[in-house]
Protein backbone atom coordinates (compact mmCIF):
# COMPACT_ATOMS: atom_id res chain seq x y z
CA UNK A 1 0.00 0.00 0.00
CA UNK A 2 1.74 3.74 -0.91
CA UNK A 3 2.37 6.17 1.25
CA UNK A 4 -0.65 8.32 -0.36
CA UNK A 5 -3.13 5.86 0.24
CA UNK A 6 -1.80 5.02 3.78
CA UNK A 7 -1.71 8.79 4.09
CA UNK A 8 -5.66 9.04 2.74
CA UNK A 9 -6.91 6.28 5.23
CA UNK A 10 -4.72 8.10 8.24
CA UNK A 11 -6.92 11.41 7.79
CA UNK A 12 -10.28 9.99 6.64
CA UNK A 13 -10.47 8.13 9.51
CA UNK A 14 -11.59 10.91 11.91
CA UNK A 15 -13.36 12.30 9.09
CA UNK A 16 -15.31 9.04 8.92
CA UNK A 17 -15.95 8.08 12.46
CA UNK A 18 -17.22 11.32 13.76
CA UNK A 19 -20.40 11.07 11.54
CA UNK A 20 -20.62 7.37 13.15
CA UNK A 21 -20.56 8.76 16.33
CA UNK A 22 -22.71 11.88 15.80
CA UNK A 23 -25.18 10.49 12.93
CA UNK A 24 -24.61 6.38 12.90
CA UNK A 25 -25.43 5.56 16.59
CA UNK A 26 -27.90 8.35 17.44
CA UNK A 27 -30.37 7.02 14.45
CA UNK A 28 -29.77 3.57 15.41
CA UNK A 29 -30.34 4.27 19.01
CA UNK A 30 -33.52 6.80 18.28
CA UNK A 31 -35.05 4.32 16.17
CA UNK A 32 -34.37 1.22 18.24
CA UNK A 33 -35.88 2.84 21.01
CA UNK A 34 -39.30 3.78 18.81
CA UNK A 35 -39.25 0.72 17.33
CA UNK A 36 -39.01 -0.87 20.68
CA UNK A 37 -42.58 0.83 21.75
CA UNK A 38 -44.29 -0.19 18.28
CA UNK A 39 -43.41 -3.82 18.90
CA UNK A 40 -44.35 -4.21 22.60
CA UNK A 41 -47.27 -2.35 21.26
CA UNK A 42 -48.09 -4.34 18.57
CA UNK A 43 -46.48 -7.90 20.12
CA UNK A 44 -49.57 -7.39 22.96
CA UNK A 45 -52.42 -6.89 20.57
CA UNK A 46 -51.25 -10.16 18.95
CA UNK A 47 -50.78 -11.90 22.31
CA UNK A 48 -54.81 -10.71 23.53
CA UNK A 49 -55.96 -11.57 20.11
CA UNK A 50 -58.10 -9.08 19.65
CA UNK A 51 -60.02 -9.85 15.90
CA UNK A 52 -59.36 -6.24 14.38
CA UNK A 53 -56.47 -5.06 15.65
CA UNK A 54 -54.66 -8.50 15.41
CA UNK A 55 -55.37 -8.41 11.46
CA UNK A 56 -53.86 -4.76 11.12
CA UNK A 57 -51.11 -5.79 13.37
CA UNK A 58 -50.74 -8.93 10.66
CA UNK A 59 -50.87 -6.79 7.54
CA UNK A 60 -48.23 -4.28 9.39
CA UNK A 61 -45.96 -7.02 9.70
CA UNK A 62 -46.40 -8.68 6.50
CA UNK A 63 -46.04 -5.44 4.36
CA UNK A 64 -42.90 -4.13 6.40
CA UNK A 65 -41.12 -7.79 6.58
CA UNK A 66 -41.89 -8.24 2.72
CA UNK A 67 -40.81 -5.21 1.62
CA UNK A 68 -37.15 -4.08 1.19
CA UNK A 69 -36.55 -1.08 3.25
CA UNK A 70 -34.24 0.89 0.99
CA UNK A 71 -38.12 1.11 -0.94
CA UNK A 72 -39.82 1.93 2.63
CA UNK A 73 -36.48 4.76 2.87
CA UNK A 74 -37.54 6.05 -0.50
CA UNK A 75 -41.37 5.95 -0.39
CA UNK A 76 -41.20 8.15 2.77
CA UNK A 77 -38.55 10.26 1.69
CA UNK A 78 -39.27 10.63 -1.87
CA UNK A 79 -42.73 9.39 -2.72
CA UNK A 80 -44.08 11.05 -0.23
CA UNK A 81 -44.00 15.11 -1.31
CA UNK A 82 -46.06 13.61 -4.14
CA UNK A 83 -48.94 13.59 -1.59
CA UNK A 84 -47.98 17.17 -0.08
CA UNK A 85 -45.88 15.90 2.99
CA UNK A 86 -42.44 16.48 2.88
CA UNK A 87 -39.58 15.29 5.62
CA UNK A 88 -35.58 15.90 6.26
CA UNK A 89 -33.29 13.34 5.99
CA UNK A 90 -33.57 12.37 9.43
CA UNK A 91 -37.27 12.13 10.37
CA UNK A 92 -37.59 10.19 7.51
CA UNK A 93 -34.64 7.79 8.58
CA UNK A 94 -35.90 7.81 11.80
CA UNK A 95 -39.40 6.71 10.98
CA UNK A 96 -38.82 4.27 8.52
CA UNK A 97 -35.92 2.69 10.44
CA UNK A 98 -38.55 2.46 13.64
CA UNK A 99 -41.06 1.10 12.00
CA UNK A 100 -39.10 -1.70 9.93
CA UNK A 101 -37.53 -2.70 13.19
CA UNK A 102 -40.64 -2.86 15.28
CA UNK A 103 -42.43 -5.10 12.93
CA UNK A 104 -39.50 -7.61 13.32
CA UNK A 105 -38.98 -7.28 16.85
CA UNK A 106 -42.87 -7.42 17.05
CA UNK A 107 -42.29 -10.90 16.13
CA UNK A 108 -39.84 -11.32 18.38
CA UNK A 109 -41.62 -10.19 21.46
CA UNK A 110 -44.60 -11.95 20.71
CA UNK A 111 -42.89 -15.13 20.46
CA UNK A 112 -41.35 -14.42 23.50
CA UNK A 113 -44.92 -13.82 25.33
CA UNK A 114 -46.02 -17.16 24.06
CA UNK A 115 -42.99 -18.78 25.88
CA UNK A 116 -44.18 -17.58 28.93
CA UNK A 117 -46.56 -20.38 30.78
CA UNK A 118 -50.18 -19.82 31.23
CA UNK A 119 -50.12 -20.65 34.27
CA UNK A 120 -48.10 -17.55 35.61
CA UNK A 121 -51.50 -15.25 34.25
CA UNK A 122 -54.29 -17.71 36.15
CA UNK A 123 -52.06 -17.33 38.96
CA UNK A 124 -51.81 -13.82 38.55
CA UNK A 125 -55.69 -13.33 38.28
CA UNK A 126 -55.57 -15.66 41.12
CA UNK A 127 -54.16 -12.96 43.48
CA UNK A 128 -56.67 -10.36 42.43
CA UNK A 129 -54.39 -8.94 39.52
CA UNK A 130 -55.91 -7.22 36.68
CA UNK A 131 -54.68 -8.15 33.04
CA UNK A 132 -52.87 -5.32 32.16
CA UNK A 133 -51.16 -5.44 35.74
CA UNK A 134 -50.33 -9.38 35.00
CA UNK A 135 -48.68 -8.47 31.63
CA UNK A 136 -46.97 -5.37 33.17
CA UNK A 137 -45.32 -7.34 36.73
CA UNK A 138 -45.41 -10.94 35.33
CA UNK A 139 -45.44 -11.58 31.51
CA UNK A 140 -43.60 -8.74 29.66
CA UNK A 141 -40.59 -9.05 32.35
CA UNK A 142 -40.28 -12.65 31.56
CA UNK A 143 -40.78 -12.17 28.09
CA UNK A 144 -38.25 -9.19 27.47
CA UNK A 145 -35.88 -11.33 29.43
CA UNK A 146 -36.36 -14.03 26.64
CA UNK A 147 -36.47 -11.47 23.85
CA UNK A 148 -33.04 -9.62 24.74
CA UNK A 149 -30.40 -11.89 22.64
CA UNK A 150 -32.88 -11.26 19.71
CA UNK A 151 -33.49 -7.40 19.85
CA UNK A 152 -29.85 -6.94 20.87
CA UNK A 153 -29.19 -8.93 17.35
CA UNK A 154 -31.53 -6.39 15.78
CA UNK A 155 -29.99 -3.56 16.91
CA UNK A 156 -26.59 -4.36 15.45
CA UNK A 157 -28.65 -4.93 12.26
CA UNK A 158 -29.86 -1.70 12.38
CA UNK A 159 -26.78 -0.01 12.93
CA UNK A 160 -25.54 -1.57 9.81
CA UNK A 161 -28.89 -0.68 7.95
CA UNK A 162 -28.22 2.84 8.78
CA UNK A 163 -25.68 3.11 6.13
CA UNK A 164 -28.58 3.27 3.91
CA UNK A 165 -30.12 6.16 4.81
CA UNK A 166 -27.20 8.02 2.40
CA UNK A 167 -29.61 7.37 -0.02
CA UNK A 168 -32.38 10.17 1.48
CA UNK A 169 -28.86 12.60 2.47
CA UNK A 170 -28.33 11.47 5.60
CA UNK A 171 -24.56 12.36 6.55
CA UNK A 172 -23.69 8.92 8.02
CA UNK A 173 -20.44 7.20 7.72
CA UNK A 174 -21.38 6.04 4.25
CA UNK A 175 -22.10 8.85 2.89
CA UNK A 176 -19.08 10.37 4.20
CA UNK A 177 -17.32 7.73 2.51
CA UNK A 178 -18.80 8.49 -0.61
CA UNK A 179 -17.62 11.98 -0.33
CA UNK A 180 -14.12 11.40 0.22
CA UNK A 181 -13.85 8.83 -2.55
CA UNK A 182 -14.99 11.47 -5.09
CA UNK A 183 -11.84 13.17 -3.97
CA UNK A 184 -9.72 10.91 -3.80
CA UNK A 185 -10.40 8.04 -6.14
CA UNK A 186 -9.24 5.53 -3.53
CA UNK A 187 -12.56 3.56 -3.18
CA UNK A 188 -11.42 -0.06 -2.35
CA UNK A 189 -9.11 1.45 0.66
CA UNK A 190 -11.78 3.51 2.16
CA UNK A 191 -14.94 1.28 1.55
CA UNK A 192 -12.57 -1.34 3.87
CA UNK A 193 -11.91 1.32 6.31
CA UNK A 194 -15.81 2.00 6.54
CA UNK A 195 -16.59 -1.34 6.55
CA UNK A 196 -13.95 -2.01 9.25
CA UNK A 197 -15.37 1.02 11.26
CA UNK A 198 -19.00 -0.48 10.96
CA UNK A 199 -16.71 -3.91 12.76
CA UNK A 200 -15.40 -2.22 15.62
CA UNK A 201 -19.38 -0.72 16.26
CA UNK A 202 -21.07 -4.09 15.97
CA UNK A 203 -18.20 -5.81 18.07
CA UNK A 204 -19.11 -2.92 20.84
CA UNK A 205 -22.78 -4.23 20.78
CA UNK A 206 -21.90 -7.92 20.90
CA UNK A 207 -19.69 -7.26 24.28
CA UNK A 208 -22.61 -5.25 25.87
CA UNK A 209 -25.23 -8.14 24.55
CA UNK A 210 -23.10 -10.73 26.11
CA UNK A 211 -22.65 -8.72 29.73
CA UNK A 212 -26.32 -7.96 29.52
CA UNK A 213 -26.94 -11.23 29.08
CA UNK A 214 -24.67 -12.75 32.15
CA UNK A 215 -26.50 -10.20 34.00
CA UNK A 216 -29.75 -10.98 33.00
CA UNK A 217 -29.04 -14.69 33.69
CA UNK A 218 -27.54 -13.41 37.77
CA UNK A 219 -30.61 -11.64 38.28
CA UNK A 220 -32.67 -15.07 37.41
CA UNK A 221 -30.58 -16.88 39.25
CA UNK A 222 -30.95 -14.92 42.39
CA UNK A 223 -34.49 -14.42 41.71
CA UNK A 224 -34.66 -18.30 41.49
Amino acid sequence: MSDRVLGILADSFVQILIPGLTATIPLALISFVLALGIAVVVALVQYARIPVLRQLARLYIWIIRGTPLLIQLYVVFYGLPDLGITLDPWPSAIIVFSINTGAYSAETIRGALESVPAGQLEAGYCVGMTYLQVMRRIVLPQALRTAFPPLSNELISLVKDTSLAANITVLEMLMATQRIVSRTYEALPLYLEVGVIYLIFSTALTWLQGWGERALARRGMERG
